[in-house]
C-alpha cells in the first residue's frame, strides 16, 4: 500500500513538472519518429530500389562519413580542452585541400603522378596536412592564444572572424573558380570484395581513414603527449601544477587535429574531384554536427558521429523521404543534417557516447 502511494505520488510529480515545452518537443519527437517509420516502409514496400543500389548507397555513406570523422577529430580535440569551438576548422580543411590542388598538378605536369601513384598520393597528403597544420598553429597563435581568458563568446566570435579571413584570403591568392583535382588511373573503375563492387576511391578513402583515425587513437592513448593532452583535457590548471607545459599541449592538439583535416581534404578531393576555396563551409558545419553527434570531446564519439552522419545523409533522403513523395529527395541532403543537429542538441546534448559535463566544463 505504501509502495503505490509513492508511485502516485511521483507519478503526479512528474506530471505537475511537464510544461507546454516538454510536450511540445515529446509530439516533435513523435511525429519525426512516425514519419521515419511511415517513409522507410512506404520506400521499402515500393521496391523501387535493387539491392546493389541500397549497396552503393551505404559505401557512398561510409566513405562520405568517413571524411567527416576526420574532420570531426579536430572540433572535438579543441573543444575536449579548451571549452570552444573552433568554427575555422572547416577552412582549415579547405587550405589543405587547395593547396595540395597545386602540387597534384605540378606532379600530373611532371609525368609522375600516374606513374608513381603511392609516392604522388604520399606528396599530396604531407603538402594538406602541413599547410593544414601551418594555418591552423598560425590562428591558434593570433586568434585564440591572446583571448584564452576572456569570456566564452569573445574566442567564438574570433574563430567566426578567422574563418571569414581565411575563406577570403585563399581566394585572393588561388581565385574564386572550381578546380578540377588530376585523376589516378589505377583508382578508377571498381573493385571486388567479397563479390561486392567497391569504387576504388571510395575504397580508398574508407581504408585511409580507418588507418589515420587508429594512429590518433593510439597517439591520444598510448603516449606521454597523449596522457597530457588527456589530463589538460580534464583540468587545465591542475595539469599545469603537475608539471605539463599547456601551451605545448596545446599547439600540439591544434596541429593533429589540423593534420587529419589536411588529409581528409585530400580524400575529399578524391572522391568529388573538385576544390574551390569556400568548400570548408558544409564539410566543416557536416563535421561539427558528427562531432555532436558523436559526444562533443571524445574522439571516438566524433569518429562514430561523422559515419553515422555519412549513412543518414547518404541512405535517408531515398529510404525516408522518397516514400513520403518527397519530389527529388536527395536535394534535401544537407536538410537532413542539420535537422539531425537540431535533433540531438534538443533531445540529447552530450551525444551518443558522450558524457553530461561538470557544471564547472559547461
Amino acid at each position: 500500500m505504501a509502495a503505490t502511494i509513492v508511485a502516485a505520488r511521483i507519478r503526479r510529480s512528474w506530471f505537475q513538472r511537464l510544461s507546454v515545452i516538454d510536450l511540445f518537443l515529446w509530439g516533435f519527437r513523435a511525429a519525426v519518429l512516425a514519419a521515419v517509420v511511415v517513409g522507410t516502409f512506404a520506400t521499402l514496400r515500393s521496391g523501387r530500389y535493387a539491392g546493389e543500389v541500397w549497396l552503393d548507397f551505404l559505401i557512398f555513406g561510409i566513405s562520405q562519413g568517413s571524411v567527416y570523422a576526420l574532420i570531426a577529430l579536430g572540433y572535438t580535440m579543441v573543444y575536449g580542452i579548451l571549452r570552444m569551438i573552433n568554427f575555422a576548422h572547416g577552412d582549415i580543411f579547405m587550405c589543405g585541400a587547395y593547396t595540395a590542388f597545386y602540387a597534384a598538378t605540378a606532379l600530373h605536369r611532371a609525368g609522375l603522378f600516374n606513374r608513381y601513384p603511392p609516392l604522388s598520393l604520399a606528396v599530396i597528403l604531407v603538402v594538406a596536412m602541413a599547410t593544414a597544420v601551418s594555418v591552423a598553429l598560425l590562428v591558434e597563435r593570433v586568434a585564440y592564444r591572446p583571448l584564452r581568458r576572456a569570456p566564452r563568446l569573445v574566442p567564438l566570435i574570433s574563430a567566426i572572424g578567422a574563418s571569414f579571413f581565411i575563406e577570403y584570403a585563399v581566394r585572393g591568392l588561388y581565385g574564386s573558380g572550381f578546380q578540377a583535382y588530376p585523376e589516378f588511373e589505377v583508382f578508377k573503375g571498381k573493385w571486388n570484395v567479397f563479390g561486392v563492387g567497391i569504387l576504388r576511391t571510395q575504397a580508398v578513402v574508407i581504408v585511409a581513414t580507418v588507418i589515420l583515425m587508429t594512429l590518433l587513437y593510439l597517439f591520444v592513448m598510448r603516449t606521454r603527449t597523449g596522457t597530457a593532452m588527456r589530463a589538460v583535457s580534464e583540468d587545465m590548471e591542475v595539469a599545469s601544477l603537475m608539471g605539463i607545459n599547456v601551451d605545448r599541449i596545446i599547439v600540439i592538439t591544434f596541429a593533429v587535429g589540423a593534420a587529419a583535416a589536411g588529409a581528409a581534404g585530400v580524400l575529399y578531393a578524391l572522391v568529388f574531384k573538385q576544390v574551390h576555396f569556400f568548400m570548408g563551409f558544409y564539410p566543416g558545419i557536416k563535421a561539427f554536427t558528427a562531432a555532436v553527434l558523436g559526444g562533443i570531446g571524445n574522439i571516438p564519439g566524433a569518429m562514430l558521429g561523422g559515419l553515422f552522419l555519412g549513412l543518414f545523409e547518404s541512405v535517408g533522403p531515398i529510404l525516408v523521404l522518397d516514400g513520403l513523395g518527397i519530389v527529388a529527395p536527395y536535394q534535401l541532403k544537407d536538410v537532413i543534417a542539420f535537422t539531425m543537429l537540431v535533433m540531438v542538441l534538443i533531445f540529447r546534448p552530450s551525444g551518443i557516447l558522450g558524457e553530461r559535463l561538470a557544471g564547472k566544463k559547461a
